[in-house]
C-alpha cells in the first residue's frame, strides 16, 4: 500500500516506472515529472480475458485550506490525492464486476454530459442552422428572427420541456408584433427545430403540430408581381431614396438582371466582366450550386462603373457599411422599402415574380425567362438534353427590359406584347 508521502516524494527517472498500491491501483512516474493513475483489470472480450489499462489521472498534492469548490474543479480535471485514487479504482472495479470496461463508460458520460448541456431550444437551434446548406445571408436572417421572437420566449427552455402553449404564445406574439409573415417564418422554423431534437432523441415530439393551424393562414402579397405602374412608381421613389446611393443601386441591378437579393447584395468585382457586358455568379453563391452567367444590359453596366468609382477598392461591389471586406445584407433592402413606404406591398423576392409575369407578357420565350432566372429545368428527361444557355437571346431580352424600365420610371403605360418567341 502506498503512502501520500511515498507519492509525493517519487522522483522521475530515465524510464517511466511504477508504485503499486494495490487491486490494480498504481501510480506511474515519467520521466517528464508527471505522476499518473492508473487502474489495470481483465475483461472478457469474445469469451477471452484480456488485461486493460484505466487512465484514472494526474496525482495532486493538496494542501490544507482548498475549499469544496476547488475541490470539484480539480477532480474536473481529473487530478487526484491517493484517496480520491481509491475511489475512482473502486468505481472501476464495481463496473468491471458487472462486465463494463471503465473506459468505455467514461467516454459514454462525457457524451451525455455534451448532450445534457446541449438541451436547450436555443442550442438546439444553433445547432439546427449549422446543419442548413444555405446563404450565409439566409442563415444570418433566419438567426435574427429566432433572436427577436422566440429566443425570448423558450429560447432557454429544455427542449423536451417546451408545450404547445409555449408554441402558441410565440406565435401569436409574433403575429401581433411582426406581422403573419414572420409568425409563419417562426413556425416553419420552430418545426424544424424540433425535428431536429426528435430525431436526436432530446425531445419526444414536435409540439408545433397541435397547434400548426391556430393562426389564420398566411395571406400576405408581397410577392404578388406589380403592375407597370407600381413599378415606375417604386423606380421613382427608389430615385428619391437619398439616405443610401449603394442601396438604390443594388435595387436597380436586381431589377435589371432578376437575380435573387442575396445574389446581388453578395456581388463581387471579380464576378463582373463590364467590357463583356457579363456577370458569373460562381455556384457557391447560387441556390442550386450552378454557375450563373447573366447577361448586363447598358444601363446596368452604366451604373456599376459609376458604383466602381466608389467601391472599386473592396472586394464586393456593395460592401457592409460596418464591415468593408463583408457585403451588405438584404436586410438594407427591406429597410429602404419600409422608409419608403412600400414595406407590405412589395418585398425583393417580388422583383423576380414580376419581371417573369412582365416577359411573358413581352412574349419572349418561357425557357429564355427561366433561364435567366437560374431556374432548373423541371422535368428530367428535357433536362438531360437542354444545355442551351440561351445568352445570345437574354441578352436581347434583358436589354429590352432594362429599356422597358425606363419607360416604365418615366411614366409610360405600355407593354410590347408580341411574338419575340425563338
Amino acid at each position: 500500500m502506498l503512502t501520500d508521502t511515498q507519492c509525493r516524494n517519487a522522483k522521475p527517472k530515465d524510464k517511466s516506472y511504477k508504485l503499486t498500491d494495490g487491486n490494480g491501483l498504481f501510480l506511474e512516474v515519467k520521466p517528464n515529472g508527471v505522476k499518473a493513475w492508473r487502474y489495470r483489470f481483465e475483461l472478457a472480450s469474445d469469451g477471452v480475458r484480456k488485461e486493460n489499462l484505466f487512465a484514472i489521472g494526474e496525482y495532486v498534492y493538496v494542501p490544507a485550506g482548498e475549499t469544496p469548490a476547488q475541490a470539484q474543479a480539480r477532480r474536473g480535471g481529473a487530478r487526484f490525492t491517493l484517496a480520491e485514487a481509491r475511489e475512482e479504482r473502486t468505481k472501476a472495479r464495481a463496473l468491471v464486476k458487472q462486465g463494463i470496461n471503465p473506459a468505455h463508460q467514461r467516454q459514454l458520460e462525457r457524451i451525455q454530459r455534451a448532450q445534457a448541456a446541449a438541451v436547450t431550444f436555443e442550442a438546439v437551434a444553433q445547432e439546427w442552422l449549422g446543419l442548413k446548406d444555405w446563404e450565409q445571408t439566409t442563415k444570418d436572417r433566419r438567426l435574427d428572427m429566432l433572436t427577436r421572437v422566440v429566443f425570448p420566449k423558450i429560447g432557454r427552455l429544455p427542449v423536451d420541456s417546451i408545450k404547445p402553449a409555449h408554441i402558441l404564445d410565440v406565435l401569436k406574439t409574433a403575429a401581433g408584433n411582426n406581422g403573419p409573415t414572420v409568425a409563419a417564418e417562426a413556425k416553419r422554423t420552430m418545426s424544424g427545430v424540433f425535428e431536429l431534437a426528435v430525431s436526436t432523441l432530446r425531445a419526444e415530439a414536435d409540439p408545433v403540430y397541435p397547434v400548426r393551424k391556430a393562426l389564420p393562414a398566411n395571406k400576405t402579397q408581397h410577392k404578388r408581381p406589380l403592375s407597370t405602374e407600381e413599378i415606375g412608381q417604386l423606380l421613382r421613389d427608389l430615385d428619391g431614396y437619398e439616405r443610401n446611393f449603394q442601396t438604390v443601386a443594388a435595387f436597380r441591378l436586381m431589377w435589371m438582371t432578376l437575380c435573387r437579393p442575396n445574389e446581388v447584395v453578395g456581388a463581387r468585382w471579380d464576378e463582373m466582366n463590364l467590357d463583356a457586358g457579363i456577370w458569373r455568379i460562381p455556384p457557391e453563391r447560387m441556390k442550386k450550386r450552378k454557375e450563373h452567367v447573366v447577361p448586363l444590359p447598358r444601363q446596368a453596366i452604366e451604373m456599376l462603373r459609376a458604383q466602381q468609382a466608389v467601391t472599386g477598392r473592396h472586394a464586393h461591389v456593395f460592401p457592409n457599411r460596418d464591415d468593408r471586406t463583408m457585403p451588405m445584407t438584404d436586410a438594407t433592402l427591406r429597410q429602404a422599402l419600409k422608409y419608403l413606404g412600400w414595406s407590405g406591398k412589395y418585398s425583393p423576392h417580388a422583383t423576380r415574380t414580376t419581371g417573369s409575369t412582365r416577359l411573358n407578357e413581352m412574349g419572349y420565350a418561357a425557357d429564355w425567362i427561366e433561364r435567366q432566372l437560374a431556374h432548373i429545368e423541371p422535368n428530367a428527361v428535357r433536362r438531360t438534353y437542354n444545355h442551351a444557355d440561351y445568352l445570345a437571346d437574354r441578352t436581347t431580352m434583358m436589354q429590352a427590359w432594362a429599356d422597358m424600365l425606363d419607360l416604365w420610371k418615366n411614366g409610360a403605360k405600355v407593354l410590347p406584347i408580341g411574338s419575340k418567341r425563338a
